[in-house]
């Protein structure tokens, strides 16, 4: 019945996956594709209602509202407080960025386990700073959701009235 309605919120919710998508790639924050892979939406429509939600890894939240380190802060509400991030889970990252180790006091390579410990200590003591990837496009369409929404509604019911009198001069 809401076609019209469920149109624009297609368009809208189309509109925020591209434009985060893009901002993903410009800010090399899309080094797995896992994140840009798993943004989509869900969109259900009923005569009465409808809902929209966003989806996207987990981490992907993170990465968008950023976490304050324990000597860096950031306007966010996630930070890292006793727990370091496991330095294991630097690792793919590490091979996918092309990292080699640095030379030591020694003048010999470190290892990687000692690599990627160093950059979990880094993120720990640093955070993560805010992309706003996913947040700027959202807010930037949602300014006009409500002007988009209204008009897309008028449309309907305009179709609904025109259904309505029109089959009522048929009988």
């Amino acid at each position: 019945m809401l076609k019209n309605v469920q149109q624009e919120l297609n368009r809208f919710a189309k509109y925020v996956i591209q434009q985060s998508r893009t901002n993903l790639t410009k800010g090399k924050k899309n080094s797995s594709k896992a994140l840009y892979n798993s943004l989509d939406y869900d969109l259900n429509v009923s005569p009465n209602s409808f809902s929209m939600s966003f989806l996207m890894e987990d981490y992907g939240i993170f990465q968008d509202k950023g976490v304050s380190g324990i000597k860096k802060k950031y306007n966010t509400p996630y930070a890292y407080t006793n727990k370091m991030p496991p330095p294991s889970k630097m690792d793919k990252w590490i091979v996918r960025k092309g990292l080699k180790g640095i030379r030591g006091k020694d003048g010999k390579f470190i290892s990687r386990k000692s690599l990627q410990f160093m950059i979990a200590r880094s993120i720990y003591n640093n955070g993560i700073k805010p992309s706003l990837f996913f947040t700027k496009p959202f807010q930037k369409a949602f300014k006009n959701l409500d002007k988009d929404i209204i008009e897309a509604y008028k449309l309907d019911v305009e179709e609904l009235l025109k259904f309505t009198t029109n089959g009522n001069n048929k009988r």
